[in-house]
């Protein structure tokens, strides 16, 4: 099957992005859950898509599932990092030993955690990986292993993105610590600092883009990473203003994340002592060179500003009824 793909975690957010792109593509789609017939009702028939019952933590389920697939993709992790130095690396072993066994490219979503301050401010494919953090330490050794598999013959890619955003990624930053998932807009609280710039990865041109890259494969190295630029703003008050235009708010109120408390926190809650250790990324400007990515698809696949959050205002629910407009159904859509 040369256009076949098996995603991993195809409920999720990035999962149900990709497997929406590849589905625009007339790639065949098979999409591993634990339940099939529930998620079946959850989403309907899907033409192109088959829910394939398995478990990624289980190595049979996984290597099953990629039977004829050209492409495994591993959007698959545990629900907490605190589980990722165990579950999320054995997750990883089992699809790498699925690609292995069926031939297929292992495409994994990246982000910006792998670098520390000394990465520089544009970041390109070869800065110094130097995370301060224990997420980005996991992510460091993820890679890692698929740099150690291709002597195995096992082909991959590493997309790397910044923040993600979107309808579908109510669990990001900007889904849970700026806006409220199903909350009218009335303010936004913004974690970095106004002056400083940020970058946001819209998840539908991101998927876009990691199934143009799935289409030359040809032209990929065997262990291969690209950054994806996504949408950068120049200062934090740049990304706030857009939210308040995007939803139609004259001087949107914005407020300040309470970094002081989740310092204080940090020795009784391990999301606090998470969170704080990636403080220096809204404190520094870290973008990503995507002139790489330009050089093997062409123009990056880039939603404006403005649409792209109001798209995402409206599927978290943030907006008024009668402020929505029609949105396309999504494969990870709630």
């Amino acid at each position: 099957m040369a256009n076949a793909i098996l995603v991993l975690g195809a409920t999720g957010g990035i999962g149900g992005e990709v497997a929406t792109a590849f589905l625009r593509r007339s790639w065949t789609v098979k999409a591993l859950t634990r339940r099939p017939e529930a998620v079946a009702e959850r989403f309907g028939r899907i033409p192109g898509l088959s829910w394939v019952k398995g478990d990624a933590m289980n190595a049979a389920d996984v290597a099953n599932a990629a039977d004829g697939a050209a492409v495994i993709f591993h959007g698959a992790h545990p629900a907490r990092y605190a589980h990722w130095d165990d579950w999320g690396l054995t997750m990883l072993e089992n699809s790498i030993a699925a690609a292995k066994a069926s031939g297929a490219r292992l495409i994994l979503p990246g982000n910006v955690y792998n670098y520390g301050p000394d990465a520089g401010a544009f970041v390109g494919e070869t800065a110094p990986q130097n995370p301060l953090t224990v997420k980005g330490r996991i992510r460091v050794a993820m890679e890692r292993r698929l740099q150690e598999a291709a002597r195995d013959g096992v082909r991959s890619l590493v997309v790397r993105a910044a923040d993600f955003i979107g309808a579908n990624a109510p669990s990001s930053w900007f889904g849970t610590a700026m806006v409220k998932s199903g909350r009218a807009l009335g303010a936004i609280t913004y974690p970095g600092k106004r002056d400083v710039g940020h970058g946001f990865a819209y998840l539908p041109d991101l998927a876009e883009a990691i199934a143009r890259l799935a289409e030359i494969d040809d032209k990929l190295a065997p262990a291969e990473t690209v950054h994806f630029g996504g949408h950068w703003f120049e200062r934090g008050s740049d990304f706030t203003d857009a939210v308040g235009r995007a939803a139609g708010i004259a001087d949107l109120k914005v407020k300040r994340f309470p970094w002081f408390a989740i310092f204080l926190a940090r020795p009784v809650w391990p999301l606090a002592r998470g969170l704080w250790e990636m403080h220096y990324l809204w404190r520094e400007p870290l973008r990503l060179d995507n002139r790489k990515l330009v050089s093997l698809i062409g123009p990056e696949p880039h939603t404006p500003a403005e649409a792209m959050l109001r798209t995402t205002l409206e599927g978290l629910g943030c907006l008024p009824l009668e402020t929505k407009a029609p949105v396309i159904k999504q494969i990870a859509a709630a």
